[in-house]
């Protein structure tokens, strides 16, 4: 290509001034133009006239503070309640703090600038600059421990009938309380998105599954399980004649728990399939480094979790997810009709069955 049909090609840097009408979409798509805001506005598009399509079906990882932050409120929940996430990989500290707003506990606006010492003779925790109650961990501890002894937790389970039961509580705290919808785990349990924890034991969660198990409860997680059904999940949306997307808010052990969906299904079992079909990260991590989290869609491609074919619609932004989930939700709900609830938790059971029927005719083909 030469240079004149380059330029000819391209957009011209050009925008309108900001003024105090611009809507969301506008402020995207006019003067997001260059460098990470160019790579959020592809990732903005590419979710809402590509990913939010009939037949995508769309898992979202979060990894890193989200839920103290109030983005469990802000956009998780709505994107759950407007159909645009179907699953959900997550670390089990975002939804242990997700549960304080769900039954009625509070977090605060604070200050990275502190003496952290104090903080703690004073009984505040800090998240950075979220400041809470020290109680506030002692009573969502109690609040999970007395559920925990119930009946129906006496079992071993997948972390999504897990979530999806806890989901069940939250719910009914939210109700009695009067608080409105505060908790994706209540949002998630409502809409049947089946939620898992790719490392369970690592939360505060976990560590009171730990605790009530010296005391001889029976709740334990099942996690070969979580990993069949997050394949199984993967499987269906490709056999159905439909496509995989993936949203990936952060990295870690929730992006690859995504990811791995795929090599899964076909290094492991032995079912020929060929990767996801959508990727969009957020992520303030580097490739070079060799990190997880950084890694980008292209290397995921040689692994076999994205279709090499698809690699035209991946996007990567180097942005802080609390800045770029925002304008990502707001964006979509602006540009896309509210999508049917696929509720996969509740089709978990079929979506296993076909994946086993697949790995079992795999081994019957290697004889």
């Amino acid at each position: 290509m030469g240079k004149a049909a380059r330029l000819h090609r391209s957009r011209r840097i050009d925008p309108k001034p900001i003024d105090s009408s611009i809507s969301i979409t506008d402020l995207v798509d006019r003067t997001f133009l260059a460098y990470n805001a160019a790579r959020l506005r592809e990732a903005c598009q590419l979710f809402s006239r590509k990913m939010l399509e009939p037949d995508v079906t769309i898992g979202v990882s979060l990894t890193g503070a989200l839920t103290p932050a109030g983005l469990g409120i802000a956009a998780l929940i709505p994107l759950i309640e407007n159909g645009m996430v179907d699953w959900i990989t997550s670390t089990g500290a975002n939804l242990y703090h997700d549960t304080h707003f769900g039954i009625g506990l509070d977090m605060h606006v604070g200050t990275p600038f502190v003496d952290d010492v104090t903080l703690r003779e004073e009984g505040v925790v800090r998240i950075y600059d979220i400041f809470f109650d020290y109680t506030v961990l002692l009573e969502t501890d109690a609040f999970y421990r007395q559920v925990m002894v119930a009946p129906e937790f006496q079992q071993a389970m997948s972390t999504a009938e897990f979530h999806y039961r806890i989901g069940a509580y939250v719910r009914e705290r939210e109700r009695v309380l009067g608080v409105g919808r505060r908790s994706l785990l209540a949002a998630a349990h409502e809409c049947g998105v089946p939620i898992y924890t790719s490392s369970p034991g690592d939360s505060s969660i976990g560590m009171n599954v730990a605790a009530l198990a010296l005391t001889g409860n029976r709740l334990c997680f099942d996690v070969s399980r979580d990993v069949n059904e997050t394949a199984a999940i993967v499987l269906d949306a490709k056999r159905g004649g439909g496509r995989s997307a993936v949203l990936m808010l952060g990295g870690g052990s929730p992006k690859n728990f995504m990811l791995q969906t795929e090599p899964q299904i076909q290094e492991v079992l032995g079912i020929a399939e060929k990767g996801h079909d959508f990727f969009i990260q957020i992520t303030d991590a580097r490739p070079d480094t060799g990190g997880l989290s950084g890694a980008t869609p292209g290397e995921a491609v040689s692994w076999g979790k994205v279709d090499p074919n698809a690699l035209p619609d991946t996007v990567v932004c180097y942005l802080d997810t609390t800045v770029a989930l925002p304008v990502l939700t707001a964006y979509a709900l602006a540009n896309h009709a509210p999508r049917p609830h696929k509720r996969l938790y509740d089709r978990r059971e079929a979506m296993l069955g076909t994946l086993s029927s697949e790995y079992a005719a795999a081994r019957a083909r290697e004889k």
